[in-house]
């Protein structure tokens, strides 16, 4: 009998059909860890999307399971250890929304510098006075400092240079060597960058490293007048701090993709902010990526499931474990 899998919540159908070639499926919308549990004791795979988190409880309460897919590039949603302790394999889709998100924090520098919202609301309201060009500024020639040159840091600094930005990068697991390969200076420390940029990009996930790392503390180090830019993860950024410093204008803009709480609140100070552009966690959907995202990563739960060895394990010690067993 094929193994089941559930998938939690809707993905490209493309993906689907790959998974109904070797798994009986379910799909279910449960959005908490009782409702996923209804339908996924018995379960061999579980693919996750946004919510629930994949815990220890859940993935212990599910005897049969081999592998947990993620529906996305991070894992910061998932009980790694737990996973690993458990004997699952733990996989992902990393890379496949980098180009997304770099075009999308691009975008975003650039509403911030041209002030486009700002402009556009003064031109539908046909006026013309000299409100509407004051303020802009061009991106060439400042520099960008980009924080984590991971897959998608690269592609920033890839597209900061062509717009001819200095382009300086902090990554602690990035050799100095290899930061200069993927376009970027490398800085000593997060310090270094953030008093040297004049826009400021976060492409790391969320960790205990990262916690809070845009704080006040950080942002007091930040050249005044400069733009900040997050799409990686909204608990990266205290958003106080970052809610003071745009309104006493050192920060000038800033672009923010994540929340340290979402869906974000409608009574979110930071949403009543002239000065900042937003978005609703959606920097790395597209067309594309929604398509490229789900084959990738059933791809891998199925190679799981048939006993192989995936391409991409987020939990790479247990494998050898795994192997052993196999």
């Amino acid at each position: 009998m094929k193994p089941l899998v559930v998938v939690g919540g809707a993905i490209h159908p493309d993906g689907i059909r790959q998974l109904e070639t070797e798994a009986r499926l379910i799909v279910t919308e449960e959005v908490t860890e009782e409702g996923v549990l209804r339908v996924a004791r018995e379960a061999e795979g579980i693919l996750f999307r946004i919510r629930p988190d994949c815990t220890r409880s859940l993935m212990a309460a599910c005897k049969q399971l081999k592998v947990v897919g993620r529906h996305g590039a991070g894992l910061d949603t998932v009980d790694l250890p737990a996973a690993t302790e458990l004997g699952i394999a733990v996989v992902h889709a990393p890379g496949s929304n980098s180009d997304s998100v770099a075009e999308h924090a691009i975008m975003m520098m650039l509403v911030c510098a041209k002030r486009t919202l700002e402009v556009d609301r003064i031109t539908r309201r046909a006026d013309w006075g000299p409100q509407r060009w004051k303020g802009g500024i061009e991106l060439a020639g400042k520099t960008l400092g980009i924080v984590g040159v991971g897959n998608i840091g690269r592609r920033v600094a890839r597209i900061g240079g062509a717009l001819g930005m200095r382009v300086i990068g902090y990554d602690k697991y990035v050799p100095d060597h290899e930061m200069r390969g993927r376009g970027a200076e490398p800085m000593p420390d997060l310090q270094s960058l953030l008093r040297e940029a004049d826009v400021v990009t976060c492409h790391t996930p969320h960790t205990r490293e990262t916690d809070h790392m845009i704080d006040a503390a950080a942002i007091a180090q930040m050249k005044p007048g400069v733009i900040f830019i997050n799409t990686s993860r909204g608990k990266t950024q205290e958003e106080h701090a970052l809610f003071e410093a745009l309104t006493r204008g050192r920060i000038q803009a800033a672009g923010l993709d994540v929340f340290e709480q979402e869906p974000v609140s409608a009574d979110n100070p930071l949403l009543n902010l002239p000065n900042v552009v937003v978005s609703s966690h959606i920097a790395g959907v597209t067309e594309e990526t929604v398509r490229g995202m789900a084959m990738q990563v059933t791809a891998e739960m199925l190679r799981v499931l048939r006993g192989e060895k995936p391409q991409v394990l987020g939990n790479p010690d247990l494998w050898p474990k795994l192997a052993h067993l196999r």
